[in-house]
């Protein structure tokens, strides 16, 4: 399985760097193949549709996107938009990653996503982990109408097993 993951890189590079640890080291039972380094963009990449054309392509070999949600990211309409806006368009499975660590979606989710089916999890190992191996399996096996009610998350009892 391939995840893109998209983040605010001026204030939550860390919290990428966390996870790309987290596959790295091999005593930690977590892994993903991230499609977010792939096709490394040049110096055109300010420019809008050159940006939006790496973007589809890195997409199109991802079966998930990671959405690592900071103080910021709410607010950010450039490239952290255009990535959400493309993942929705290619009907990927999102992932919101609260860096706040709440376990569903508050007031920092980014307006594009907060009335879509995106399921909202802590930044921790376990809850990313179950997300990245089964929300794309169960996004894909919903019905337009379960998909329609909006935002989910992850049942208590699942917490407390990852506790």
């Amino acid at each position: 399985m391939s995840t893109y993951v998209i983040f605010d890189g001026d204030n939550d590079q860390w919290a990428y760097q966390y996870v790309r640890g987290w596959d790295a080291n091999p005593k930690i039972p977590f892994s993903f193949n991230n499609s977010h380094d792939l096709n490394g963009m040049t110096s055109a990449a300010q420019n809008e549709a050159y940006v939006k054309t790496k973007l589809r392509e890195r997409m199109k070999k991802s079966d998930s996107a990671l959405v690592l949600i900071g103080e910021k990211t709410k607010n950010l309409y450039k490239f952290v938009r255009w990535e959400i806006d493309l993942a929705i368009e290619l009907e990927l499975p999102i992932i919101a990653v609260n860096l706040n660590n709440s376990r569903s979606q508050d007031e920092l989710c980014p307006p594009i996503i907060r009335d879509k089916c995106v399921v909202h999890v802590p930044f921790k190992l376990r809850p990313i982990q179950h997300a990245i191996l089964n929300w794309p399996r169960e996004f894909k096996g919903l019905d337009l109408q379960t998909k329609a009610g909006g935002a989910r998350h992850f049942n208590d009892d699942l917490y407390r097993q990852w506790e």
